[in-house]
């Protein structure tokens, strides 16, 4: 467990400052475009090439692919382990090209055919697509090389490269977009070339790392190599299996989008937020648990196996649910300090806050659901979390379609809360099934003890947040400041002192390895 907390810890530090640079890259957006029609179209047309980030770099790709890479290194040695990454990188290469140039091509005919039938958002939002397609491509190569380097045991410097990617899209606001037109709708495709920038950036901002490593590109024929074969036959699957949460947020906002243009953009950056939290831990503590599993799966030792799954669960519940309970209490706030400039309004606050607060209770669902799909992946099963994702995903439309006319971007936030907490369900009963006993006693006690404990911290936060906008407000930004710190920093102390007078291992270990470190940078 001190492995595991100091190397998703590390990457957990890269991951940090990547969403944070995140954050602020969604601030200068929100304060550029607001959450109205054009910032609708530019986020819709986004996410579907960055849907493959998602489903590639933090989900199916990687966990179809890092196993048989560990395998290949075990078994055939090096020189197999890279002419294996090579062939699989030559074949997801061409592949993606070929979607891209189909998909632009595509979009070209639509646009063309349906001149005059559209309306401006539609075309706008169309015109975008097309140009951040080929950002997929990019990305997917991205996403290779950044899990050869995890699987080489580098989580630290792969992780950065989402902060150069931030950084170049924060840029292309600032700089970029005011040369392209006068108005909104011109200056955003700045933001889209920035995207492309930025893809490229990230995905050879990895190649020094494996180079040290001893690996050298060349082309390996993918047709008829039998690892490509079993890389595509688990990720196809898997891509719905990891990701179901992306794949939900981008089907529900492709049909919200025609229900209401703003709704797309508001929900979007109340998922934004919740990122926070689920990226800098539990997309961390996924990506290290998913060789570590497989390793201990491929040698059998299945009691070492469901003991680390368990550790790592606890982990996350510990991490997770004070943040779920602090998004939850202060939501408004929290908007308010982070978005609410230039042309985000106090109406725009609102409406995210009320999205974020819906969203929050499902905040340890979506990331348990990471880890338990991996652990499936590990055992080479890749049908079963398929499954459950796919009923999951088919009943999120069905809520996400009854609530969104009436309630907007908040019914959307249910509708998936919903969704994950019945996906948790399923994959826990399942991989039960699997195991015969999963042995999650420890993280059931944990639950026992952190549910209460971060209800107290949520009740805490919320009574403090309502004291300090009644008597300080909100008018400064060192009171927007303290709105948000000082009754969420005394909220987690609670949580925190209440797990340790618990004795929950999560809160002992953690503490231990944060006095271990400061002790450490002082004698240094």
């Amino acid at each position: 467990m001190s492995q595991m907390l100091k190397s998703s810890g590390a990457m957990a530090a890269a991951t940090l400052t990547s969403r944070v640079l995140g954050m602020v890259r969604e601030m200068v957006y929100a304060a550029f475009m607001g959450n109205g029609p054009v910032a609708s179209a530019f986020i819709l047309a986004f996410q579907v090439p960055n849907l493959f980030r998602r489903l590639l770099g933090e989900g199916a790709l990687t966990a179809a692919f890092i196993p048989i890479f560990k395998q290949k290194e075990s078994t055939h040695g090096e020189a197999e382990m890279w002419r294996t990454a090579n062939a699989v990188i030559s074949g997801l290469v061409t592949a993606a090209a070929g979607v891209t140039v189909l998909a632009v091509l595509g979009i070209s005919i639509v646009l063309v055919a349906g001149k005059g039938h559209w309306d401006d958002e539609t075309v706008l939002m169309l015109r975008l697509l097309r140009l951040m397609f080929p950002y997929m491509l990019l990305v997917c190569l991205a996403a290779v090389f950044i899990g050869m380097a995890n699987a080489r045991g580098h989580f630290f410097v792969p992780a950065l490269g989402a902060v150069l990617l931030n950084v170049i899209m924060i840029a292309s606001v600032l700089l970029l977009a005011p040369r392209m037109g006068v108005t909104l709708d011109q200056q955003i495709f700045g933001l889209a070339i920035g995207v492309l920038v930025a893809g490229l950036a990230q995905a050879f901002f990895q190649v020094p790392t494996l180079m040290r490593e001893g690996y050298r590109y060349h082309w390996v024929t993918p047709w008829h190599d039998p690892t490509v074969r079993e890389v595509v036959r688990k990720m196809l699957p898997g891509s719905i299996g990891v990701a179901a949460f992306q794949i939900n947020v981008l089907l529900t906002q492709c049909f919200s989008f025609w229900f209401g243009k703003s709704i797309v953009a508001t929900f979007n950056y109340s998922v934004r937020l919740m990122e926070l939290p689920q990226g800098m831990f539990g997309i961390s503590l996924a990506t290290y648990l998913l060789p570590t599993l497989s390793g201990l799966a491929a040698a059998k030792k299945y009691p070492e196996f469901r003991r680390t799954l368990g550790q790592g669960l606890s982990y996350l519940a510990f991490a997770n649910l004070i943040a779920s309970g602090i998004a939850l209490a202060l939501a408004v706030p929290i908007v308010r300090l982070i978005f609410e400039h230039g042309k985000f309004g106090p109406d725009a606050t609102q409406r995210v806050a009320l999205s974020l607060a819906c969203l929050a209770p499902g905040l340890l669902m979506f990331s348990m659901n990471n880890i338990l799909a991996r652990a499936f992946y590990a055992l080479n099963d890749i049908q079963t979390p398929m499954r459950i994702s796919v009923l999951c995903l088919v009943l999120n439309l069905v809520f996400a379609f009854w609530l969104v006319q009436p309630y907007r971007e908040a019914g959307l936030g249910v509708a998936n809360t919903l969704s994950a907490s019945l996906n948790l369900a399923l994959l826990v009963y399942a991989l039960r099934r699997k195991l015969k006993d999963l042995r999650l006693q420890e993280v059931g006690q944990t639950l026992l003890v952190l549910v209460p404990a971060a209800a107290l911290g949520s009740v805490i936060a919320g009574v403090l947040g309502w004291l300090w906008e009644r008597n300080l407000g909100h008018g400064t930004l060192p009171a927007k400041l303290g709105a948000v710190f000082v009754p969420g920093g005394i909220a987690v102390l609670v949580y925190w002192l209440a797990a340790l007078w618990a004795k929950v291992p999560a809160a002992r270990e953690m503490a231990d390895l944060i006095f271990k470190r400061f002790r450490r940078a002082r004698g240094g």
